[in-house]
């Protein structure tokens, strides 16, 4: 299973293999592995410019040291998605259906029955 998204950098059409992520509490940015989904306040980056990232002036950058490259689905990914589909695919018994109210019963909130008589 191949990454389908790009590098965050402008003018980089290079696939995406690590996830920049700034802590800005301890004025930290932390360069590693690619997250599982694309998040609003992260970076993806190619395996080029993650390893080549410069953090401002008074930061420190971590980088987490490992082969930045997807590695694709484990046997336990594989394994999860099958359960999910099999308990996707189980017909769900039909839910009760709560009667209409009667006139008579007290409701709440501002809109109640009102007989036609």
């Amino acid at each position: 299973m191949k990454s389908t998204r790009q590098c965050s950098r402008t003018n980089c059409a290079r696939p995406a293999a690590a996830t920049l992520t700034y802590v800005y509490e301890d004025s930290t940015v932390v360069v590693g592995q690619m997250a599982a989904q694309a998040e609003p306040h992260s970076y993806d980056l190619c395996a080029d410019h993650g390893e080549r990232f410069t953090a401002p002036r008074g930061w420190d950058v971590v980088h987490i040291h490992q082969d930045l490259v997807d590695p694709g689905p484990s046997t336990d990914d594989l394994d999860a998605l099958a359960r999910a589909v099999r308990e996707a695919g189980r017909p769900t018994p039909p839910a009760d259906i709560p009667s209409a109210p009667v006139a008579s019963e007290p409701r709440r909130g501002h809109l109640r029955v009102v007989s036609g008589d």
